[in-house]
């Protein structure tokens, strides 16, 4: 059986991780007769929104913490992820993705990528495993890889900051999933696009497909 490592970034699509991404993307994962393990930072996140109002929020929250609501308390500090133990690495999106995980929504190609998931992917990378991304979680696997193929569907100026760390960006739609098999990297817009859930489970589910189809060849 394949197992996933899930990235978790908070809990939360403008602080943490995108919550239908997330739950989404293990459904696929369970569906196609694999299995997960879910992993976060253990780090207090860049700050509190307010969902209802899109405000922050004088308080502050742990990443892991937060991201143990997602993954109903099975989850694991990012510190311990083996790449030895798992066959995939796979990051769903979300704001927490560009704030907690790296600092792009702030920096753009500036940007700098948290060293625990610098760490965990470039590990996977070298054993020549595949490496999954979401909505805007493909801005940090470039970061990481440069020469890479990705997709974060259709916002010019993500593109341009894709591009200025040296990936390669494909122009996608929902429910596409962009494969680079040389890099072995996949991923999907979600909602990088005007989506809703349908699109997000197309997504998902197309995503990890790419991948179990890929371990066939």
């Amino acid at each position: 059986m394949k197992k996933f490592a899930v990235i978790l970034a908070g809990c939360g699509v403008y602080d943490g991780a995108e919550i239908h991404e997330a739950t989404l993307a293990m459904l696929a994962i369970k569906k196609a007769g694999a299995d997960y393990q879910c992993f976060a930072p253990d780090m207090m996140q860049y700050h509190v929104i307010n969902h209802l109002t899109g405000e922050v929020m004088p308080e502050k929250r742990n990443v892991l913490v937060e991201a143990a609501r997602i993954a109903r308390g099975k989850i694991l500090p990012l510190s311990d992820f083996d790449a030895s133990a798992f066959d995939v690495i796979l990051f769903p999106g979300g704001f927490g993705a560009a704030k907690n995980l790296s600092t792009f929504a702030f920096e753009g190609e500036a940007g700098t990528v948290l060293s625990e998931v610098a760490s965990a992917v470039k590990a996977m990378f070298a054993q020549q495993k595949p490496i999954a991304a979401i909505c805007i979680s493909p801005v940090f696997i470039a970061k990481i890889l440069g020469e890479v193929k990705v997709t974060i569907g259709q916002d010019e100026g993500t593109i341009k900051t894709i591009e200025a760390v040296g990936a390669t960006h494909v122009q996608t739609d929902h429910g596409e999933v962009l494969c680079d098999h040389e890099k072995r990297v996949f991923t999907t817009p979600c909602y990088m696009l005007d989506a809703d859930i349908t699109n997000i489970w197309d997504g998902a589910n197309g995503l990890v497909k790419a991948i179990m189809e890929y371990f066939k060849n």
